[in-house]
């Protein structure tokens, strides 16, 4: 599994480095924060770690091609393919590819490993360190700064509603309450 999880980090690595997106910053949030609940919740860490890689493994290309609603699809196709090459059971290859597919949240996750993905990607938008590398990406596309708080007040409002699990609202509630205050505050200026 370590050669898998190996060779996706740099498959997907190819693609941020390539089309610009997510950052990079972003992409190690997301791991570590989703190998961080993994450890927590009891969930397995390698099944997550390939959900976190590969969940927005197309959203590069697609943001590029403007097909950017497309990016859970594409990703989930491309992850697909990339894994055909490996020997992984059908339960873990499933698991895989539901993380992938619910990473934006769902109404109800097939498994523990896929409601984790969809958590630790909130921590993109909703934490510290991930708004603030937001808003520095919102501003580098040539946006003016209320242009670049409406992109994150609607992020920040997307990621909420994926929220879930018990552990990542304590976490993060308190920080998505003041980015929305100091957001709705920057726009009354």
């Amino acid at each position: 599994m370590q050669e898998i999880i190996k060779q996706a980090q740099a498959l997907a690595i190819e693609e941020i480095n390539k089309f610009k997106v997510p950052k990079l910053e972003h992409f190690i949030l997301a791991n570590s924060q989703g190998q961080r609940l993994a450890d927590q919740l009891k969930a397995d860490k390698e099944i997550v770690l390939l959900g976190t890689i590969l969940m927005d493994l197309k959203i590069g290309q697609c943001k590029q091609e403007g097909r950017l609603a497309e990016h859970v699809k594409e990703s989930s196709l491309a992850a697909q393919e990339f894994l055909k090459q490996f020997d992984l059971p059908l339960d873990v290859l499933a698991k895989i590819i539901s993380c992938i597919e619910s990473h934006h949240g769902v109404e109800k996750y097939s498994c523990l490993e896929a409601e984790i993905c969809a958590n630790a990607d909130c921590y993109r938008f909703l934490s510290p360190t991930g708004f603030f590398h937001s808003l520095i990406a919102f501003s580098n596309r040539g946006l003016n700064f209320n242009d670049c708080l409406s992109q994150l007040e609607n992020k920040i409002e997307e990621k909420h509603r994926v929220l879930s699990l018990d552990i990542c609202r304590q976490e993060l509630e308190g920080y998505y309450q003041d980015f929305k205050r100091l957001i709705t505050e920057a726009k009354n200026i």
